[in-house]
């Protein structure tokens, strides 16, 4: 093997190594071995597909774990391209749904889309990326191209798909026009000629599907990678907003340092697997100190170090461990406490409930009344157990585990 050839060999494998990193599946191994090694060969970048549904703008590290793999993608030199759906957004991604999914109009397309790219370029390069809509190419189909489409897949194939087949098989009413949805997310694959697409295991169908209608078109298939839905605080459920397990990747870098150290032990690896973008030799690194006994509070203090300076500055995520272990380690109180003015008068803990309801810093005043028989509430460092306590301008009240408030009498 000569010097070339042995560099080629070892770039490529080092290239898939960090490809196939926390990654649930991969469909094509070797067609994407074959694009890498005519990508480095040619210095010519591969076109790395991710179509967003512009209906759930709200991003937190569940769905971030996709874009973290894009960003790794784009860090080995590789074309991201972002695909829109303002067209199909307008039949409804029946994904997962018991349902059809209510179509949106163009203004909510729109809107979210705008959201999303915002939240998006927080992982990765804006210069870097391209974004499309893929009304583009599809609002010039005329009938017959679609005819032609509609032709190359059947209805047993697109009955496959659980939610199709379940709602079939229970009488639960399937509109045809729902049939184009992964057949026009296909074809944005053929569009822009993708060498590969990542999507989660959710979208399993609707990625093969475009490496279907490539190949039934004459185009070299792309590659389809999968990445796994990642279980949020509690360890068990995926991470949701609705069940409040999240991290939201727009959080404050002390809220956000805070959470990542309520993980489970069990899921460092995997959060550093999907949440970060840690190359695979430091990956076994940490694997090897956590098999060899380390305190897992240790490597848990690097991931939340790591997955913070991902969304803040450096600044900012010193800040943040600086403030828990201040808070939660030291049991200390932090140096950086919102305050909140306190009328002239009001110098009891009673009188200050409904100005720290308004100001969100508790839900309610039962909820605070809860904390406080259950012994959650400190002031100055102390357990409180009552609302008649006294406070002066300058008390500093911990509200639960992760809230501060500085009284400051006006």
């Amino acid at each position: 093997m000569t010097t070339n050839e042995t560099f080629l060999s070892r770039e490529v494998n080092r290239q898939m190594r960090i490809i196939l990193k926390g990654a649930a599946q991969l469909i094509g191994e070797e067609d994407l071995r074959a694009k890498l090694e005519r990508s480095i060969r040619t210095d010519k970048p591969l076109i790395v597909k991710l179509g967003l549904d512009p209906s759930a703008p709200d991003i937190h590290l569940g769905h971030a774990v996709v874009l973290r793999k894009l960003k790794q993608l784009q860090d080995l030199g590789h074309h991201i391209v972002i695909i829109i759906g303002d067209f199909t957004g307008r039949i409804g991604d029946p994904t997962g749904k018991s349902k059809g999914r209510k179509a949106l109009s163009d203004s909510e397309i729109l809107l979210n889309a705008q959201t999303y790219q915002e939240q998006v370029f927080r992982v990765l390069d804006k210069d870097k990326t391209e974004v499309r809509y893929n009304g583009e190419w599809l609002e010039l189909l005329n009938m017959e191209e679609i005819l032609k489409l509609a032709a190359s897949t059947t209805v047993a194939r697109m009955l496959e798909r659980d939610d199709f087949q379940n709602r079939y098989s229970h009488n639960v009413p399937i509109g045809l026009h729902e049939f184009f949805y992964p057949l026009m997310q296909a074809y944005d694959s053929v569009a822009i000629k993708a060498d590969i697409e990542l999507g989660g295991t959710d979208q399993t169908f609707n990625i093969l599907m475009g490496r279907s209608l490539q190949k039934s078109l004459n185009q070299e298939p792309q590659a389809a990678l999968f990445m796994p839905i990642l279980e949020g605080l509690d360890g068990v459920e995926k991470m949701s907003k609705s069940l409040g397990n999240y991290i939201g990747v727009q959080e404050e870098a002390n809220v956000m340092f805070k959470k990542i150290m309520e993980v489970p032990d069990s899921l460092i690896i995997r959060y550093f697997e999907l949440a970060t973008d840690i190359l695979p030799d430091e990956l076994d690194k940490i694997k090897s100190s956590l098999d060899n006994g380390c305190n897992p509070k240790d490597c848990k203090l690097l991931l939340a170090r790591t997955i913070t300076a991902l969304y803040h500055t450096p600044d900012e995520t010193a800040a943040a461990e600086e403030f828990f272990r201040q808070a939660f380690t030291n049991k200390g109180i932090p140096e950086e406490v919102p305050s909140l003015p306190i009328p002239s008068g009001k110098d009891s803990l009673l009188q200050a409930v409904p100005l720290l309801v308004q100001s969100g810093f508790t839900a309610s005043s039962n909820e605070f009344r809860r904390l406080l028989t259950q012994g959650g509430i400190s002031l100055n460092g102390e357990k409180i157990t009552s609302l008649d306590t006294a406070i002066v301008s300058g008390d500093v009240l911990k509200i639960g585990k992760k809230k501060f408030v500085r009284f400051v009498f006006a």
